[in-house]
């Protein structure tokens, strides 16, 4: 697995870096050689942020952590990463054609439940008016909704736009 290290308003040490190469190292055994894992870490305030995205094969395995220790939060991406592949490995083994994901590594563990069929509870259809982003944040929060889909007026594509934990918001646009 390919690691690459950044960090946003943090010198990223060498120390830190061995870090995460160990620590994501444990990964390797599910991984090929060619996956590659992005890794950004920073600091806001006396908060340290670390944040890891794998994509391989359309499938995205992510964890954010937040701590007052960088290290902590290494160690505690790592376990969650962990958690995610073992949570998912019967439908990650179906989606994946290529065989990036070696399964023949991963330990059965029995707290561990199998991954259920998902089951959709209820169905909504609406009819997407067009607006701008700000009015569609503004139609969330009159709303009281985590996230709002809308038809954007000014790009012609249907975007999502949610509210993120720090308080700010995102955009989601379709890629052609």
């Amino acid at each position: 697995m390919k690691i690459i290290v950044s960090g946003k308003n943090i010198e990223v040490t060498d120390s830190l870096k061995e870090r995460v190469i160990k620590k994501l190292g444990k990964l390797n055994k599910f991984f090929d050689a060619d996956t590659e894992a992005n890794v950004t870490m920073s600091v806001e305030k006396n908060r340290h942020i670390f944040e890891v995205t794998i994509l391989f094969n359309g499938v995205l395995l992510r964890a954010e952590v937040e701590h007052e220790d960088m290290y902590a939060a290494i160690d505690k991406s790592v376990d969650i990463l962990e958690r995610q592949i073992r949570r998912h490995k019967t439908r990650l083994a179906k989606k994946l054609r290529e065989g990036s994901l070696r399964t023949e590594n991963y330990a059965i563990q029995e707290d561990i439940e199998e991954e259920k069929e998902f089951k959709v509870v209820r169905s909504k259809k609406f009819s997407p008016k067009p607006m701008t982003v700000e009015e569609a944040i503004l139609q969330m929060n009159l709303l009281g909704h985590e996230f709002f889909v809308f038809f954007n007026a000014e790009t012609k594509d249907t975007n999502v736009v949610y509210k993120r934990k720090d308080g700010n918001y995102g955009l989601i646009e379709p890629e052609y």
